[in-house]
């Protein structure tokens, strides 16, 4: 019989996904890894034919130059790769995976949780509830924002972004967008293509962010860029914290100029910047997108997939280096 790989996980998986896991490959968990901790990676993985990473754990250059020779892959617990020093793996030698697609519908669903959440002010209606601080009503009660009919930007039409704007229609949203390419006809659906950020952040009543992290989209949302959004705009973030410069919008929605925001990543996340926690029109959630068990299952069970592949000698479907 041939000998079980040895995979490295670096964290809980989903019961059916460890099952699996566990009867395919000789699993080690590194409980409790995060950014903090993953210094330890290098020292754990010794002798083990790949590792099972998850999105909290940040694979630097150092850290993936220090693993052993005999790690050959990291399959990424997510479609996201910027906790990945690509580079350094891409040196090395080492494959390295994520999980598309599979995590969309469950972002695309806590996208619209958020930009409903922030418009109508329920973050801060259910903290009055729960308070006790419910008295009476009044027409001036609790007064937010009706999002339909509204101009949605969607900044990144991938998987994740078309499936906003698919659910977004059904709020008779005027969809618009911004991405690397335009898309094709039939994938536009009639939403709005914008060349530049810029533009599309002029027509943009509602602000969704759905791009990649990477050097080019880091701090994308700025300050200036900000100034750009019509007064009384609502921005939602579900895709990674770094592209937001949290000072510049908690400036913003100090001033009012952003009525509301959604967020569900934050940069340094699990660390929020204090200011979001000093207002009350911002909704937060904790980076839950994908919190669902049929999401989180799929996403294992897809990681699985191309640890799978690669060691029967087959292209992972998934690679990215």
């Amino acid at each position: 019989m041939t000998e079980k790989k040895r995979i490295l996980v670096t964290g809980a998986l989903m019961p059916a996904v460890g099952e699996r896991a566990r009867a395919c490959y000789n699993v080690t968990v590194l409980e409790g890894a995060s950014e903090s901790s993953a210094e330890a990676i290098p020292k754990a993985a010794q002798d083990h034919d790949g590792i099972l990473c998850h999105v909290n754990v940040h694979l630097t250059g150092d850290i993936i130059r220090a693993l052993p020779h005999s790690v050959k892959i990291i399959a990424n617990h997510a479609v996201g790769v910027d906790n990945i020093d690509l580079d350094a793996a891409r040196e090395k030698g080492i494959v390295v995976t994520n999980t598309p697609e599979v995590l969309s519908a469950a972002t695309a669903e806590i996208a619209i949780l958020l930009m409903l959440g922030a418009a109508r002010r329920a973050g801060e209606a259910e903290r009055l509830l729960r308070r006790g601080d419910w008295k009476s009503w009044s027409v001036d009660f609790m007064v937010g924002t009706e999002i339909s009919g509204r101009r949605l930007g969607i900044v990144g039409m991938g998987d994740i972004g078309r499936r906003v704007a698919k659910a977004a229609r059904g709020l008779d949203m005027e969809i618009h967008y911004h991405n690397r390419r335009r898309l094709p006809e039939d994938k536009e659906q009639g939403a709005v293509f914008h060349d530049t950020v810029e533009a599309l952040l002029e027509v943009s009543d509602v602000l969704s962010i759905n791009c990649p992290l990477t050097p080019a989209t880091r701090y994308l949302l700025n300050r200036e860029r900000i100034a750009r959004l019509p007064p009384g705009a609502i921005v939602v973030n579900t895709a990674r914290g770094p592209i937001v410069d949290d000072a510049a919008l908690i400036d913003a929605l100090r001033s009012g100029h952003v009525a509301a925001a959604g967020l569900d990543v934050f940069d340094g996340e699990p660390r929020i910047n204090p200011g979001y926690l000093a207002l009350e029109n911002v909704f937060l959630l904790p980076h839950i997108g994908s919190a669902t068990v049929r999401t989180r299952t799929a996403m294992g069970m897809r990681a699985l997939d191309n640890l799978d592949a690669f060691f029967s000698a087959a292209s992972p479907r998934d690679r990215v280096v």
